[in-house]
């Protein structure tokens, strides 16, 4: 497998069209598929191919169907290509300059892609995951209606929310969420929430246009 993905970005990409980034995540076919994918070798003699010896490979898929793949040799040198994808049910394709497009059979879910049986896992960024709870909430209207948001997000990509009203009731929503960049979505049974997102040592803002929110949230 890892030869083929190899051979399928052989050239680094320099002249492609590149299809327009949405502008809402949530309408992206495939949102399961964003984010950064990693393989490790399961020996520390890694996995030989072409000559080299790989022991870590990571593949990043943006919403604008570019990806970047990047190979951690046993020597510690690292090789980097990018290009663009086409995506559908079965199979991802990789597409690079001048060269035939590699087509591989993929199974995907919330954190965990199997590609030509491969096994790659999804990672969030080091401080992201944790609970969370809101120390200041501020945007029109929201600020009136909610008192405190409970946010739980696990590393493989689970979450929970908690939202307590100035009324005293509460609700709860889990599910998955998924990154791009700073955008956060939460994708729940009856709805999901698109949020930009700033994060620190130990505190993690969020801001919905939509709603006009702002809460910053302070770790647990």
């Amino acid at each position: 497998m890892l030869k083929h993905i190899i051979l399928a970005v052989t050239l680094f990409l320099t002249t492609f069209s590149v299809s327009a980034r949405a502008s809402d995540l949530t309408e992206f076919d495939y949102p399961l598929l964003l984010g950064d994918w990693y393989w490790f070798s399961n020996t520390d003699a890694g996995v030989e191919s072409e000559g080299a010896s790989y022991r870590a490979m990571n593949i990043k898929f943006k919403s604008n169907y570019r990806f970047v793949i990047r190979l951690l040799q046993t020597s510690g040198n690292v090789e980097e290509w990018e290009g663009t994808y086409d995506i559908d049910e079965t199979t991802v394709t990789f597409l690079t300059h001048g060269q035939p497009e590699q087509q591989h059979s993929y199974m995907l879910s919330y954190n965990q892609f199997l590609l030509d049986g491969a096994r790659f896992t999804k990672l969030a960024p080091e401080n992201l995951p944790g609970n969370w709870r809101s120390s200041q909430i501020s945007g029109q209207d929201v600020g009136d209606a909610v008192s405190e948001i409970a946010l739980s997000l696990r590393p493989d990509f689970l979450f929970s929310a908690e939202v307590s009203g100035k009324n005293g009731k509460k609700k709860e929503h889990r599910g998955i969420y998924f990154i791009e960049d700073d955008r956060i979505v939460l994708i729940y049974e009856d709805g999901q929430q698109d949020s930009q997102f700033s994060l620190g040592s130990n505190t993690l803002t969020l801001t919905n246009k939509q709603f006009g929110m702002e809460a910053v949230m302070r770790r647990e």
